[in-house]
């Protein structure tokens, strides 16, 4: 196994380590948005980890796996924590919540029902650039697959550079504006995998998933920063 195939195991513990700290901080906060980040990072460790025992050899389940957290849920969940944050008018955030568990639910039904057939499977070829061979997707499935990236990447990306544009047009909390442009930043990492993939740079998908992961932890760090007591409080990561 070259050294590039190694990466995913790592994306997986830096991600594992992300979403122990941002649950951990859930326990200690109770906020919502921090039990749904958490979620998203758990799901985008799971992602990772089973494309990197792909790159090791065939298993339905992972493929399964793979395709429901990596390609369909993770962006949604991340996305979804950070419109809990945002969105303040009573009752929208939670609504929003409760219709993406269903549609998750539909997913994973949807998801474990495919046909799947390995025996064109190359595990050294990364499963983002061959899955389509391998698992026959109905339209449903490509449809929820395309709904869910574009809301959770609205969500998320859009949400960060939303938060950091507002704390630094009231020059305040300067870390978050770090905080969360960094994390818009890991986040686009992940979702320029597709333009590699279509350039035939399959395995800088591996490259992109670990910036993605190591930038948006570097980004919630800052954002969750302490800061003297007297700081204005406001929105936060």
């Amino acid at each position: 196994m070259t050294i590039i195939k190694l990466l995913p195991f790592l994306s997986t513990l830096i991600t594992f380590v992300f979403a122990a700290a941002v649950l951990q901080r859930y326990v200690q906060r109770r906020g919502i948005h921090l039990l749904l980040w958490g979620i998203g990072l758990v799901l985008y460790g799971a992602g990772t980890f089973t494309e990197a025992y792909l790159a090791l050899g065939w298993s339905d389940l992972a493929l399964r796996v793979w395709y429901l957290s990596g390609a369909m849920l993770t962006a949604a969940w991340l996305g979804q924590g950070t419109v809990h944050l945002l969105v303040r008018r009573q009752g929208v955030a939670g609504a929003l919540t409760a219709i993406l568990a269903l549609v998750s639910l539909v997913a994973i039904v949807k998801v474990f029902g495919l046909p799947v057939n390995g025996e064109t499977f190359n595990q050294h070829i990364p499963v983002s650039a061959q899955y389509k061979e391998m698992m026959t997707r109905d339209g449903l499935t490509r449809l929820l697959t395309v709904l869910l990236n574009i809301y959770g990447s609205i969500g998320l990306i859009g949400g960060a550079i939303w938060s950091a544009y507002l704390f630094a047009r009231k020059r305040v909390l300067p870390h978050r504006v770090i905080g969360n442009v960094l994390i818009a930043a890991g986040a686009l990492m992940p979702a320029a995998a597709g333009t590699f993939i279509k350039l035939g740079l399959g395995d800088w998908l591996y490259v992109s998933e670990l910036l993605g992961a190591a930038i948006m932890f570097a980004g919630f760090i800052a954002a969750t920063n302490l800061q003297p007591a007297t700081t204005p409080q406001a929105a936060a990561a």
